[in-house]
């Protein structure tokens, strides 16, 4: 900023002059200040316009980064209401799947337990049909061997 520089230079100026015996004052070169003080106030406005520009530059960059800053927070809401959603869907899932697997498990024991029962009848039947089957078989051979002996009787009666 050239206008404060100027402003400096005079207080310098002023600071380092010849001061007058007993006063406050100080002789000071009229025309220096003077060119000083009037380079000042030429770049004055400039540096001013130049200051407020940097101002709403500052202003406009602040404004963008709050701007930024609301829009990645909603963003990071955004995606965090999606994952505890997805979450809670994923955990409802998970709880189903558990369910029917459950289901499943309950069915085939039962349908399990109702094979066997089913079997075990059967094979109490099959073991009825057996016992039967071996009485008869050994009641036939008891006859085949009672009737050997009437054959054999038989033979040596016909023999005689």
């Amino acid at each position: 900023m050239d206008s404060i520089e100027k402003l400096s230079t005079a207080i310098t100026l002023i600071e380092e002059a010849r001061g007058v015996p007993l006063s406050a004052s100080c002789v000071v070169h009229r025309g220096e200040i003077l060119e000083i003080l009037d380079g000042a106030k030429v770049a004055l406005p400039q540096d001013l316009f130049t200051a407020e520009g940097i101002l709403t530059q500052r202003d406009n960059l602040i404004e963008e980064g709050r701007s930024s800053a609301e829009q990645m927070i909603a963003t990071a809401r955004e995606e965090v209401a999606r994952m505890i959603e997805q979450t809670a869907i994923v955990q409802a899932a998970r709880d189903e799947a558990q369910r029917i697997l459950d289901d499943a498990r309950a069915l085939a024991a039962q349908e399990r337990a109702e094979v066997e029962s089913y079997i075990d009848g059967r094979l109490a039947t099959l073991e009825v049909i057996l016992n039967k089957t071996l009485d008869a078989v050994a009641r036939g051979r008891e006859r085949l061997d009672g009737a050997n002996d009437k054959d054999v009787l038989s033979q040596l009666a016909d023999d005689n």
